[in-house]
């Protein structure tokens, strides 16, 4: 029996005994291995082998190795010359490689299956695929640059391995087991913060508590010295130290359905509203599918919604969903039903390519998934009722929440929604809000001065939420002391409470120290609904450790809320005084430019993560006191996008609103492939429209032309194929004018995909011939390398094979030199489409070759898609169980996310039995 080992140095390994090589021969079936099933031309090899330094006799010395390593391996056919070519043609199962990464597959599948005993057996596999590595892939040719992209996908999916192990182990109760892979992982990669938190928790587990705090205490200071702030493994630490984090629960407990929470944490100090709650629970409880509350700003609303949708969690098993609106923030940017419902969607697991393009089919898919379920949803400050129709779920067991200072009579008289009007605290639960904060017995020692705080609070919650923090931080103070300032303030005509409550926001204001009262006023001019602490930096231009502090003192003062681990917001009444205070300061228009900075410069560099083949774009030069973030890797970038989509989209407006128009499209450009990768059709259109709008009032036609590129890619995609034509038109247009040859290129292969999508496979070959006639002129390698894949791709729709070879094997050879992974999987895939009419064991091979790759990036959709190509194949080729095998698995993913080949593989399926 043949073995090729290659986690390691490269063996070959003849009925278990080793078979020796020399240093060529090594080369040589390394330069084979990295191509499986591919028939590599002899001047390709000598090129690889020798390079400059080939003699004239480099062809017969190949011939030499040849003929040695056939003799190696022990089997004629296991070497084939194919004309000028030579191909290795050894079953996949006889190198250890493809036996890796074949287990590493299937006990995922294993223990994504939710049962333990599956569980433990892909536990068990994945060890066995583990113990396969003998020390770094392809270790006597590493230096060779021929195997890097493979040695680096290799390790990569290793240290996957390792951690998916540990995982799994921690997750079966085997926390001791997991520690040993958890230590070497992080000693692979001491910045990854997810593997600090699973090898912490697993010390946890196992007792060892103080290994578990020093192994996030590292990882902290490792993580500043790069600039990163982690507030989650700092959170940890903490939790470890205070012995707060619950025992582990094994796999079975784990197995159990998710039900999304999306609720904010429930107000530990709420107080009062006794017969508000009763009623509203009565209504919902009866079967009303609305209740609508209202009343005015600051008097309570979000705090009463998500009291009773707490004490509701048990009548709507199935989840509660929470949004906020934004209706009346003062940026005036609220939300849009579509992005909430987007969100929604997210919340309840579906995969960004089910996501349908349309916000009418959004919202169905919204209210099918809900169907049959009991959910709660908490609509909160919502604006009008066009805001909140499309998000009522429409299914009897469901019940929505809607928050809102306006009374919505639309959405009483057309949806049927019952009122519940908030009022102003009676005098009892003003009192019981203070003692809540300050304690009873303080308050009973001074009756008449908390008689005359809640007089001059006007009884309206967040009034006295803001004295009662000032009491709770300063408990020297008497509160006949406090009750005295508010009553030496200006504005307190009592009544309805409006200018009570701006008064005691000034009271709050003049007690803060400079730092804190310098950021409050700044707030006002960050774009978006909430902030993180670098993002405050950057607003007031100071280093985190500095601003620190000042956040702190003012969430102690009331002013804004931590809402979740990081994110600072503060009430729209108090983003308003903010900006009052602000507005004429001087400082607004350098703390805006600052905090733009800030978002641009790191979305560009989370994009760069994302997406690390694009060509790069400049960006103006960071202001003084901005220090954008650093990530540790791709995930880390995707999750900033994701905890930052809002505040980006804001920022696109406020660029506009402060003429910042360069930093306007600029940021229009980054944000675009992590919308698209996430399926956020409608907010890729407003960011590509907001570009084009920005880089016209910045006169660079290059950038114009740029975004009506992208705008078109969004239509395209929303199948709104003429608006997408008409702003490629514009791009290429623009383009030709500046002679930008690559801009040209990209907009013409452009055309050529969208005219692929109409059915018009001539015209897409049209297209992608002259932009690649356009790279070559400009000498643009990487948009030649995917467009000779483009052409390729054409050439096999329409029958001429031979062509798409040539062209597709082209787009290989340059993808591989510039290290392009996601090239190199389309590639692949296009030569097992070619193959298939010409030679079925090579089509094999470039399909599992590019299944190898989009499973090593992530990309689940063509991941199936190729599996059902390779089943058809294999099927052709005789194979029905690895058909059959391959199809269960497409079968999987493409139901998963609902594909319209769901139904044919299914078919297949059937056909194969």
């Amino acid at each position: 029996m043949l073995r090729i080992n290659v986690l390691g140095p490269v063996q070959v390994e003849r009925d278990d005994r080793p078979v020796r090589l020399g240093p060529k021969q090594v080369e040589l079936l390394a330069i084979l291995l990295v191509e499986p099933g591919a028939a590599i031309p002899a001047t390709r090899i000598v090129d690889l082998m020798w390079g400059d330094e080939r003699s004239p006799g480099a062809r017969a010395t190949l011939r030499s190795h040849v003929s040695h390593l056939r003799q190696a391996l022990g089997a004629e056919r296991a070497l084939i010359t194919v004309g000028t070519a030579y191909r290795l043609d050894v079953p996949p199962d006889a190198v250890d490689a493809y036996r890796f990464e074949r287990w590493c597959a299937d006990a995922r599948r294993l223990v994504a299956a939710g049962e333990p005993d599956l569980a433990e057996r892909g536990a068990a596999l994945l060890a066995d695929a583990l113990a396969l590595w003998r020390g770094p892939a392809f270790a006597d040719v590493a230096d060779r640059s021929f195997v890097l992209p493979t040695v680096a996908r290799l390790d990569a999916a290793r240290r996957a391995a390792r951690r998916d192990h540990a995982g799994v182990l921690s997750a079966l109760g085997r926390h001791a087991e997991a520690v040993a892979q958890l230590a070497g992982a992080v000693v692979d990669d001491p910045y990854d913060e997810g593997v600090r938190r699973m090898l912490a928790l697993a010390l946890y587990a196992e007792r060892r508590v103080d290994e578990a705090a020093e192994v996030c205490r590292d990882g902290l200071v490792l993580l500043r010295e790069r600039g990163l702030d982690a507030p989650e493994l700092q959170e940890l630490q903490r939790d470890i130290l205070h012995r707060r984090l619950p025992s582990p629960r094994r796999a079975a407990d784990s197995a159990k359905p998710v039900r999304p929470c999306l609720l904010p944490p429930d107000p530990p100090q709420f107080v009062g509203r006794a017969a508000e709650l009763r009623a509203a629970r009565r209504l919902l409880a009866d079967g009303t599918a609305t209740v609508l509350v209202s009343g005015a700003a600051g008097v309570g609303k979000t705090l009463f919604a998500t009291r009773l949708a707490h004490a509701m969690r048990d009548d709507f098993p199935h989840g509660q969903l929470y949004v906020t609106m934004h209706g009346f923030d003062p940026t005036g940017v609220p939300m849009t039903a579509g992005e909430a419902v987007r969100g929604f969607l997210d919340a309840l697991g579906v995969p960004p390519e089910r996501v349908p393009a349309t916000l009418d089919a959004q919202v169905g898919l919204y209210r099918s998934l809900l169907a049959d379920r009991r959910m709660l949803v908490v609509l909160d400050n919502v604006r009008d009722t066009a805001q909140a129709r499309p998000l009522l779920p429409g299914a009897s067991g469901c019940a929505t929440v809607v928050v809102s200072r306006s009374q919505l009579p639309g959405l009483v008289v057309a949806e049927g929604a019952r009122p519940l009007r908030l009022d102003l605290l009676d005098e009892g639960e003003s009192r019981e809000l203070i003692a809540r904060r300050v304690g009873a017995a303080r308050l009973a020692g001074e009756p008449a001065a908390v008689a005359r705080i809640v007089e001059s609070c006007g009884r309206l919650p967040l009034a006295l939420a803001i004295v009662a923090a000032r009491a709770a931080t300063h408990p020297e103070f008497t509160l006949d002391a406090l009750a005295g300032e508010l009553r030496g303030l200006d504005g307190f005509a009592g009544g309805d409470g409006s200018a009570d409550v701006r008064a005691v926001f000034s009271w709050s204001y003049r007690s803060l120290g400079p730092a804190a009262a310098r950021l409050f006023r700044l707030l006002a001019a960050h774009p978006g609904p909430d902030l993180t602490v670098a993002a405050a930096a950057a607003l007031a231009g100071t280093p985190a450790d500095q601003v620190r502090p000042a956040l702190r003192d003012l969430a102690a003062a009331h002013l804004v809320v931590e809402h979740t681990p990081g994110r600072y917001a503060l009430h729209d009444l108090l983003r308003a005084y903010a900006d009052e205070l602000g507005r004429d300061d001087g400082e607004r228009p350098a703390a805006v430019r600052r905090a733009l900075d800030h978002y641009l410069h790191t979305a560009l560099a989370a994009d760069a993560l994302l997406w690390p083949h694009r060509d790069p774009l400049a960006a103006p030069p960071l202001a003084e006191g901005v220090t954008p973030q650093v990530f540790a890797g791709r995930d880390d970038a995707l999750a900033w996008f994701t905890a930052e989509h809002a505040v980006l989209l804001a920022g696109l407006e406020q660029a506009a609103r402060a003429g910042l128009d360069g930093h306007g499209w600029r940021l229009a450009w980054a944000v675009t492939n992590f919308l698209a990768r996430r399926g956020h059709w409608s907010d890729w259109v407003r960011a590509g429209l907001a570009g084009v709008a920005a880089a016209a009032r910045d006169g660079d036609r290059a950038a114009e032309a740029e975004a009506h590129r992208i705008v078109g890619g969004a239509y395209v995609r929303l199948r709104e194929f003429d608006e997408a034509r008409a702003h490629y038109r514009h791009a290429l247009d623009l383009f030709a004018g500046l002679g930008d040859l690559v801009g040209e290129g990209f907009t013409c292969r452009s055309l050529g995909w969208l005219c692929e999508q109409e059915g018009d496979v001539g015209a897409a070959l049209r297209h992608d011939q002259r932009a690649l006639e356009l790279f070559r002129r400009a000498g643009h390698e990487r948009g030649e390398a995917n467009t000779l894949n483009s052409v390729g791709w054409c050439h096999a729709l329409l029958g001429d094979h031979e062509q798409a070879i040539v062209h597709c094997r082209r787009s290989l050879a340059l993808l591989e030199r510039l290290g392009d992974p996601v090239g190199m999987a389309g590639a692949w895939d296009s030569l097992g489409y070619a193959y298939r009419h010409l030679d079925l064991r090579a089509a094999i091979a470039c399909y599992r070759q590019a299944l190898t790759l989009y499973r090593q990036l992530g990309d689940r959709l063509n991941e199936g898609l190729t599996l059902r190509h390779l089943g058809e194949t294999e099927y052709a080729g005789g194979d029905v169980d690895a058909a059959r095998l391959s199809w269960r698995q497409a079968l999987d993913i493409l139901a998963e996310v609902e594909h319209p080949d769901t139904e044919r593989v299914r078919a297949l399926l059937d056909t194969a039995a």
